[in-house]
């Protein structure tokens, strides 16, 4: 019984050994300490897509007649304090990818960038208002973040170049026991959604197009190969050697 416990207990602690290579992000053995390794990053402008919410401001010599347009007070921040309150303070774009001013009516803005939709609605506005300055933002730009990190949940963020790594640490980074090899990345798209799997110990990470977040992502991360082998031999270890501390006491008592 003595020996099978032990070949158990030596079992777990082999088993159980994690290597630094299965836990660090973003591998690569030509990185040097005072040289810079520098990589290309591509980071395409978001198009803006059915569902999203706009935050638009409209500022005049003339509040009164930009106010009809303000949802919110022109004054105050774009609503980033309050997430749940997007809805009530800005525009929703509706499934034909248009948004609906005081007076200018429809207004079509899918598929283009924030910056293009600033500038179409700053046209279409100055025919109403002429010394009107629009301030644009988008207000929906939230990640979900699932599997096997200290905090899952979904975020809101407010920088539009935000990458996978800041959005692992808005959910409190991976844990111990997560895949580093296997995230899955759900992205939608106009109409569909694709999935793609993600590397993060592939330096070649920060060159990829899904490197940066866009609105509405998924962040999936897989349990490690393994890992939950480990931790059940690691329970049967501890049981087993219950056991064995058990038995010996009961012959020590005899």
């Amino acid at each position: 019984m003595r020996n099978i416990v032990y070949a158990i207990l030596l079992l777990v602690c082999v088993s159980s050994c994690i290597t630094k290579k299965e836990l660090v992000y973003i591998q690569n053995k030509s990185f040097k300490e005072s040289v810079p390794t520098e990589f290309n990053t591509i980071s395409k402008d978001y198009r803006l897509q059915p569902n999203d919410v706009l935050s638009v401001k409209v500022l005049s010599a003339q509040p009164e007649l930009a106010s009809p347009y303000n949802i919110m007070n022109p004054n105050s921040g774009f609503g980033f304090a309050e997430p749940g309150s997007l809805f009530l303070n800005g525009y929703s774009i509706d499934k034909d990818g248009s948004i609906s001013l005081p007076d200018v009516g429809k207004i079509k803005v899918a598929g283009l960038t924030t910056t293009e939709a600033e500038e179409l609605i700053q046209e279409r506005v100055k025919q109403y208002i002429t010394d009107a300055t629009v301030v644009t933002k988008l207000l929906s730009f939230k990640i979900s973040v699932l599997g096997e990190v200290r905090n899952p949940g979904h975020f809101f963020i407010y920088n539009e170049r935000a990458n996978i790594l800041e959005g692992l640490s808005m959910a409190g980074d991976l844990t111990i026991g997560a895949s580093r090899e296997d995230l899955k990345l759900v992205r939608q798209k106009p109409g569909s959604s694709e999935v793609i799997l993600v590397d993060l110990t592939d330096p070649n990470l920060i060159q990829s197009q899904y490197y940066y977040l866009q609105p509405n992502d998924v962040l999936y991360v897989a349990p490690r190969k393994g890992y939950l082998t480990r931790e059940n031999l690691t329970l049967a270890g501890t049981f087993f050697g219950l056991i064995s501390t058990t038995v010996l006491l009961l012959n020590y008592l005899k």
